[in-house]
C-alpha cells in the first residue's frame, strides 16, 4: 500500500465532473487501492488513517460535504464553504459522506471513505486493519461457539435463521459465518481434502479383452463356457489339448476401482452450498454499495471458486448426513470442515445484543470490538486461575453466558451492562472469595460512613474489575471492614501510552489541543484509585508492543498503577505478562504479614467511626518529626503519678526514675495498653490543683526493684518489698514549657486518698485542661 500525495474522488453518480480533493495534513497519509482489492475485502478503494487529519475541496463552489454518524468528523471552512477539514478520531470502517448543494437537491448524494485502523501494526496497515480484526471477531466467534457448546444440551441443535431480522442483526450473524469461512483452518481444510481425499473401493464389471485377464474366477470360467462372440483357439494352445476348441474374444471382468462419490465427500459439498446459498441470501438482502452487500458478495464468490474446483464436479447430492463417520471426526482437513458446519448452524443464529457496538452501519468499531475481545482473553486467563463458577447479569443469576429460547440463542455480554463471575479459590494457606466483573458501576457520592462499595465523587465505570476477599464473610461486610481489594483494568485502544516519557506542560498541552493524548488515560486510572474505596491498583489494556510497565505506590505490588500492552494476535499476545502479574497478586494476597494488609486495617480502626462533635485539639505541640513522629495526640497516652513528698520529688529528678507499687498492693500500677505505651508522665503532690511536673518517658520498660537496691539508690523510706521503676527524661519540648494542668478535672481522676493512685490520659485529653499559671 503505496501513500499518496492526495486523493481525487469522482462523485460522478451525484453531478457530472464533480471531485473532492483530500490533502494529507502533517504526518498522515491517504491511499487509493485497486478496485479489484477493495472488492475482495468489502472496502472503498479510497483510504484514510484513524486519528488523522486532513484537508478537503470541492471542485465546484456550491457543494458541501457533511457527516451523518458525527459532526466532528467534517468541519467547514469559515471562509470557502466547500472545502474544510476531515478528521476520523477513533473512527475506523467504512464512514459515509453525504454531499449536498446549497441551492439545488441532490440525489445519490453519499460516498465512501475506508478509515484504517493503525494501533496494532503500524508498519503494515493491511495487517493491522484486516487481519486483527479478523482475527479478534474470529476469537470472539471461537469462544461463543464454545460457551454454546458447553450448554447443557444436544451437542447439535437447529435453528432457522431469521433473515427477516433487522440488517445489523443479519449482518452480526454474517460476520459471524463469514469468519469461519475466511480463518486459515477453513481454507487449508478444503485444500487438504482435495489432495488427499477419502476415497472408496468398488467392485465394477466392464468388458475386458479375454487376453488381458490376469486372474481368472469362478465367474470368469462360466463365461469361458457359455459366453457368445466366440473365436477359436489354435490346436497348440493347452486349453485345445483339454477339449475347449473356442472361447469368447470378451468377457465382463470384475475390478476393483476407487472413486470419490461416497458420503463424506458429500457432506463437504453440501456445506459450502449451504455456506453459498447463506451468503447470496444475505446479499440479497443487504443494501447494494454497502460494506455488508460487498462482503457477502465476495464471500459468495469465494464459495463459488471452490465449488468450481473439478474435485466437487464428482461429487452428488447428499441422501444422508453421517456425523459418526470417523473420517468427518478424525481426518485432517474434513474434522476442520465438520467443525466449521457446527460452528455455523449456532453462529448463523446467534444474536448478540452487545453486537450493535460493533456492526451497526456497516462499521468495523475496532474499539469497542478490542473491548469485547479483551473480556474474553481476561475471562479465560481468570477462569484459569480461579474457581469462577456463579455468573450473575444485569443483577439476575445465570447458568451460562449464552441463553436458548425455543428459536433464539442470544450472547448475554453487553459493554455498559454488569455481567460478574464469581466463586471461592482455594490457595494452600487461604480461600479467598474471586469475583471477575465486567462493566461494574461503582456508584458516586458514597460517604466513608455508608462503609458500602462506591466512589466518593462521581462514579466510575472501569471496564474489568477482579475483587478478592476472604472467604467465610459476603461482600458487603468485606467493603464495611476494609478487607476486600478491587483491581481495575480499562480497555484503551486508542490510548498511546509512553510510560517512562515526562512531557513537559507545553508538549502536553499541545497533544491535547490535537486529540493525541499520552497521560490521559493514566490519569483515569489515578481517578480509579483514588477515588473508588478499597482499590488497590488500576491498570490500562492496550494494542502495543511495549513491556509492561508497573508503578508501585510503596513498597508492594499493589497499591499500584500502570500498563500492559495486550495484542490481538496469536502469538505473544502480551497474556503471559498480564498471567505473571496475577500470580504475584496472588502472592501478595497469600502473605499474611503484608505492609497493604496493614494499612488496610489501620484504615478501617481510624476511620470505622465518624469522629465526635467537638474532636477538635488546636493546643500547641511537639511537631510530629524525628523523636516524636508517631506522636498522636489521642493516641499518645500521659501517666499521672503522686510524689508523696518535697524530697521524693528531689530524688526524682536527681535520678530521673520513677517508682510504681506492685502486685496487689492498694495503688499498684495496672499494667494496660495504655500504661504500656505511655510516652509522658505527670507528678502532682498533696495539695496540688495543677501540675507543671512532666516528664517524658524514652522506653515504658517497667523493671522490678527491690528495696534494698532502692535503698542504695537513696530512695526516703520505701515501704514495699518490690517496685516497678520506670526511666525518665527531662521534658525540654517548648510546647510544654510553663505550663499547668488541672489533673483533676481528667476523666479517671479519683478524688481524695485514691487521687495517689496512678492513672492515665491522652495527651488530648491532658491539653485541653491546660493552663499558664497555678490554679489556685
Amino acid at each position: 500500500m503505496t501513500p499518496k500525495n492526495h486523493i481525487s474522488i469522482p462523485l460522478n453518480h451525484i453531478s457530472q465532473g464533480l471531485i473532492l480533493h483530500i490533502y494529507p495534513e502533517g504526518n498522515s497519509r491517504v491511499f487509493k487501492i485497486d478496485d479489484a482489492e477493495a472488492e475482495e475485502y468489502g472496502e472503498s478503494p479510497y483510504q484514510i488513517l484513524e486519528s488523522q487529519t486532513y484537508e478537503y475541496a470541492f471542485n465546484k463552489k456550491g457543494y458541501r460535504l457533511k457527516c451523518d454518524y458525527n459532526d466532528n468528523v467534517v468541519k467547514q471552512s469559515r471562509r470557502e464553504k466547500y472545502s474544510g477539514r476531515i478528521n476520523p478520531s477513533y473512527f475506523v470502517g467504512t464512514l459515509k459522506l453525504n454531499v449536498y448543494h446549497k441551492k439545488k437537491n441532490l440525489n445519490n448524494e453519499n460516498f465512501n471513505l475506508e478509515v484504517l485502523a493503525t494501533k496494532f501494526n503500524s508498519d503494515d496497515l493491511d495487517k493491522s486493519y484486516r487481519d486483527n480484526y479478523r482475527y479478534m471477531l474470529e476469537s470472539i466467534t471461537e469462544k461463543c461457539t464454545e460457551l454454546l457448546f458447553q450448554l447443557n444440551a444436544p451437542i447439535y441443535q437447529h435453528f432457522e435463521t431469521d433473515f427477516s431480522s433487522r440488517n445489523q442483526n443479519l449482518y452480526q450473524q454474517f460476520c459471524f459465518v463469514k469468519s469461519i469461512i475466511e480463518s486459515d483452518e477453513f481454507k487449508e481444510a478444503i485444500q487438504q481434502i482435495t489432495s488427499n481425499p477419502k476415497t472408496t473401493w468398488t467392485h465394477n464389471d466392464e468388458l475386458a479383452d479375454i487376453r488381458s485377464i490376469k486372474k481368472f474366477t469362478r465367474s470368469s470360467i462360466k463365461q469361458i463356457a457359455n459366453r457368445g462372440n466366440r473365436i477359436p483357439v489354435p490346436s497348440s494352445h493347452p486349453l485345445y489339448q483339454h477339449g475347449i476348441k473356442n472361447i469368447p474374444s470378451h468377457i465382463l471382468n470384475n475390478k476393483k476401482v476407487e472413486f470419490i462419490d461416497n458420503i463424506e465427500n458429500r457432506f463437504i459439498k453440501h456445506a459450502l452450498q449451504t455456506y453459498l446459498h447463506f451468503s447470496e441470501k444475505c446479499c440479497s438482502i443487504f443494501k447494494k454499495d454497502t460494506r455488508a452487500h460487498k462482503e457477502a458478495r465476495s464471500l459468495s464468490n469465494t464459495l463459488e471458486s471452490l465449488l468450481n474446483n473439478s474435485f466437487f464436479k464428482e461429487i452428488s447430492r447428499p441422501t444422508s448426513l453421517n456425523f459418526n463417520s470417523p473420517v468427518l471426526q478424525r481426518k485432517s482437513g474434513y474434522r476442520e470442515i465438520l467443525k466449521s458446519w457446527l460452528k455455523f448452524d449456532l453462529a448463523a443464529k446467534l444474536t448478540w445484543s452487545g453486537g450493535e457496538d460493533v456492526y451497526e452501519a456497516g462499521k468495523r468499531d475496532i474499539s469497542k470490538l478490542y473491548e469485547y475481545w479483551l473480556f474474553f482473553l481476561l475471562y479465560d486467563l481468570f477462569k484459569s486461575k480461579f474457581k469462577l463458577d456463579y455468573i450473575e447479569h444485569d443483577n439476575n443469576p445465570y447458568e451460562s453466558l449464552i441463553e436458548t429460547s425455543k428459536n433464539k440463542v442470544n450472547f448475554i455480554i453487553k459493554s455498559g451492562t454488569h455481567t460478574a463471575f464469581s466463586g471461592i479459590s482455594k490457595f494452600n494457606n487461604r480461600d479467598i472469595n474471586v469475583k471477575f466483573s465486567f462493566n461494574q458501576t461503582f456508584k458516586g457520592n458514597k460517604t466513608y460512613s455508608e462503609k458500602s462499595q462506591g466512589s466518593y465523587t462521581k462514579s466510575m465505570y472501569p471496564d474489568y474489575t477482579l475483587s478478592f476477599w476472604p472467604a467465610g464473610i459476603d461482600e458487603a461486610t468485606a467493603e464495611e471492614e476494609e478487607i476486600i481489594v478491587h483491581i481495575h483494568f480499562d480497555a484503551k485502544y486508542k490510548v498511546n501510552y509512553s510510560g517512562n516519557q515526562e512531557e513537559s506542560r507545553e508538549k502536553e498541552e499541545e497533544s491535547e489541543r490535537k486529540g493525541q493524548y499520552k497521560n490521559i488515560d493514566l490519569f483515569k486510572m489515578h481517578a480509579y484509585k483514588d477515588a473508588i474505596r478499597r482499590t488497590g491498583g488500576a491498570y490500562i489494556l492496550y494494542p502495543g508492543n511495549d513491556q509492561p510497565d508497573i508503578k508501585l505506590g510503596f513498597h508492594e505490588i499493589i497499591p499500584g498503577l500502570g500498563a500492559f500492552a495486550i495484542r490481538p494476535n496469536k502469538i505473544n499476545n502480551g497474556s503471559k505478562e498480564l498471567s505473571d502479574f496475577i500470580d504475584e497478586i496472588i502472592n501478595h494476597l497469600l502473605n499474611r504479614v503484608s505492609q497493604r494488609e496493614k494499612m488496610s486495617y489501620r484504615t478501617y480502626e481510624i476511620f470505622k467511626n465518624s469522629p465526635k462533635d467537638g474532636h477538635e485539639l488546636n493546643e500547641a505541640l511537639p511537631e510530629p518529626y524525628g523523636v516524636n513522629r508517631d506522636l498522636l495526640p489521642d493516641q499518645t497516652y500521659v501517666l499521672i503519678g503522686y510524689c508523696k513528698s518535697k524530697e521524693h520529688f528531689e530524688w526524682i529528678k536527681n535520678t530521673l526514675l520513677y517508682n510504681f507499687r506492685m502486685n496487689n498492693n492498694k495503688g499498684a500500677l495496672k499494667l494496660t495498653q495504655e500504661t504500656l505505651k505511655a510516652k509522658y508522665l505527670l507528678l502532682h503532690m498533696k495539695g496540688d490543683k495543677a501540675s507543671s511536673k512532666l516528664y517524658r518517658i524514652p522506653k515504658t520498660e517497667y523493671r522490678v526493684t527491690n528495696k534494698n537496691t532502692l535503698k542504695r539508690l537513696k530512695y526516703p523510706r520505701p515501704t514495699q518489698n518490690s517496685y516497678l521503676v520506670v526511666k525518665l527524661e527531662v521534658c525540654t519540648d517548648k510546647e510544654f514549657q510553663n505550663t499547668y494542668w488541672d489533673f483533676r478535672k481528667l476523666k479517671n481522676y479519683k478524688d481524695k486518698r485514691a487521687s495517689a493512685i496512678p492513672y492515665t490520659a491522652t495527651l488530648s485529653e491532658l491539653m485541653l485542661h491546660k493552663s499558664t499559671s497555678e490554679v489556685k
